[in-house]
């Protein structure tokens, strides 16, 4: 059975810097990209940012470019965002997530078939 199980959530003020940990178990990880998205209180959940497989691929939601890095150690099944630079707007709870990408990277939140039960960021400005 396939868990993916974040932490690293937490309340902090704007400008400050959280990271975020997805640990995964039940799954081959290191051929699934894996992929971080967030739901705001009564918002869709939204894609933020995702990673190839291997570490070498990244991408990120405009909002977060410049400010979020995705990352990943295969020899520990975890996926990492660091938060940097926290706006107010960045409050949500996040999720991490797995897809099967042999073709490149993908964003749709339908094509990922794994996710985890959440971390929740608060940041106050």
């Amino acid at each position: 059975q396939v868990q993916l199980v974040e932490s690293g959530g937490g309340s902090v003020q704007a400008g400050d810097s959280l990271r975020l940990s997805c640990t995964a178990s039940g799954l081959v990880f290191r051929i699934w990209d894996m992929g971080w998205f967030r739901q705001a209180p009564g918002k869709e959940r939204e894609f933020v940012a995702v990673v190839s497989y291997s570490g070498s691929t990244s991408d990120y939601a405009d909002s977060v470019k410049g400010r979020f890095t995705i990352s990943r150690d295969n020899a520990k099944n975890t996926v990492f965002l660091q938060m940097n630079t926290l706006k107010s707007e960045d409050t949500a709870v996040y999720y991490c997530a797995g897809v099967w990408a042999p073709k490149g990277i993908i964003r749709k939140i339908e094509e990922y078939k794994y996710w985890g039960q959440g971390t929740q960021v608060t940041v106050s400005s």
